[in-house]
């Protein structure tokens, strides 16, 4: 993974853990699974912390934290890319992350 990546997983996975009071290590990882049922939950109370991640991962997380549901991480091994190039807008996609963590940060953990 690159250095900025690496970086930014790094920060945004400590950031989770305070606001969701567990320990997280990858939150920027695109794989989430969760039952059908527990996505409707979900999806019917996106609202709460407003319809705007473009990522899908944080609303996801912050949805399963919001319904007490048991967050369970499992390690993935990065491989260097064979072909093309990233799409991710680091800093402007930054931006957006941590707007979204702000925003969350005060319906969860500073009410």
């Amino acid at each position: 993974m690159p250095w900025l990546n690496t970086l930014a997983n790094k920060f945004f996975a400590s950031l989770f853990s305070f606001l969701l009071n567990q320990r997280l290590k990858d939150t920027l990882c695109g794989t989430k699974v969760l039952w059908r049922s527990d996505y409707e939950r979900i999806v019917a109370q996106r609202h709460y912390f407003g319809d705007f991640d473009p990522f899908g991962d944080f609303d996801l997380l912050f949805g399963a934290a919001k319904l007490n549901l048991h967050i369970v991480e499992v390690p993935i091994r990065y491989q260097p890319r064979i072909y093309g190039s990233s799409n991710i807008a680091h800093v402007r996609e930054g931006i957006v992350l941590l707007k979204m963590c702000l925003y969350a940060a005060r319906k969860i953990r500073f009410l």
